[in-house]
């Protein structure tokens, strides 16, 4: 049986805050009663629009934001209220990979200081040990040792980006939080980055939390995915499954409006824009811009339904436009 890594159980976070001449205070539900299951070595793929909720979600389960609600199992430990000092030794099994590499590396570290520094930080290793490490790590994600002094203005978004993976790596995670690792990469330079991903989740043993809006790269990494809808969950299942006969309407508008050579499908792109989420149409959310909804549909928040083998779909239409 495999070993679940990560988990989340009624995940939510709603943020506060005031706007207008009379400061009227706005709630915004970020995150609303996401569950999922990440097993050791896994990877699991968050796709949805911007503003869906997929940082927000992966922030909550790295805990770098608190939940609002709900809580976070991570390697058997219940993190949801571990106060920092609690979480110190977690975070070193859990990493974060930014979106843009240039933005993520300080401009006054050379690669060797960048890869470094949380083996220092965390007193990992010192001296000719520490030199040896860093040259292991930037070797693994195929940086020779003439990349070790060179500073980030000196190197290319790929060769950034390798970089930002040895620094992950350093302390020897347990996962991988991977927030858009590729979109600010040429198309080239992105499956490059993807080889060496796939290749370390092989070797390590890695699991990866992959958010993105490239459903093609999903396809490519991740086992199962889930898709993301103003802060709830709406399909999740196997990847291929999911992506390939969806369930849902909005996840068939996803895949509609990915550009194809060919003229081909599977539904038309969703019209409209999303909603605001500080005033979410009542019941499913997505009822407004869905060209199957029902009076059912508006009633109230449909329930996630199994519909077995792992594949589960937040639609009371699932019968109608499942297949």
């Amino acid at each position: 049986m495999t070993e679940t890594l990560l988990m989340a159980e009624g995940l939510a976070r709603t943020f506060e805050g005031s706007r207008g001449m009379f400061r009227r205070t706005t709630r915004v539900q970020a995150v609303a009663e996401v569950d999922l299951v990440l097993a050791r070595g896994g990877a699991l793929g968050i796709v949805g629009e911007s503003g869906c909720g997929k940082s927000t979600l992966a922030r909550l389960l790295l805990r770098l934001i608190p939940p609002s609600a709900g809580r976070i199992i991570f390697a058997g430990q219940d993190t949801t209220t571990l106060d920092e000092r609690a979480m110190r030794p977690l975070r070193r099994r859990m990493q974060l990979i930014h979106q843009n590499p240039s933005a993520a590396l300080d401009p006054r570290l050379t690669a060797e200081d960048a890869v470094g520094e949380p083996l220092r930080v965390h007193a990992v290793a010192t001296g000719r040990a520490l030199r040896e490490r860093i040259a292991a790590l930037l070797s693994e994600v195929g940086l020779p040792p003439a990349f070790l002094h060179r500073f980030p203005h000196e190197l290319s978004g790929g060769q950034k980006q390798r970089v930002c993976i040895a620094r992950a790596l350093a302390l020897e995670p347990d996962l991988l939080v991977l927030d858009e690792p590729t979109s600010a990469l040429d198309v080239s330079v992105q499956a490059q980055i993807l080889d060496v991903l796939e290749a370390l989740r092989a070797r390590r043993g890695l699991a990866y939390l992959f958010i993105s809006h490239n459903l093609a790269v999903v396809r490519q990494v991740c086992e199962r995915v889930a898709v993301m809808y103003l802060g709830r969950i709406v399909e999740e299942g196997p990847a291929a499954e999911v992506l390939g006969a969806p369930c849902h309407p909005y996840t068939r508008a996803l895949l509609g409006s990915v550009p194809r050579l060919v003229a081909r499908r599977l539904a038309p792109a969703a019209a409209g824009e999303p909603p605001n989420p500080a005033a979410p149409p009542a019941g499913c959310a997505f009822h407004p811009r869905c060209p199957v909804a029902v009076d059912s549909c508006r009633a109230g928040v449909p329930p996630l339904a199994d519909l077995g083998g792992g594949h589960f779909v937040r639609c009371p239409r699932t019968a109608l436009v499942g297949g």
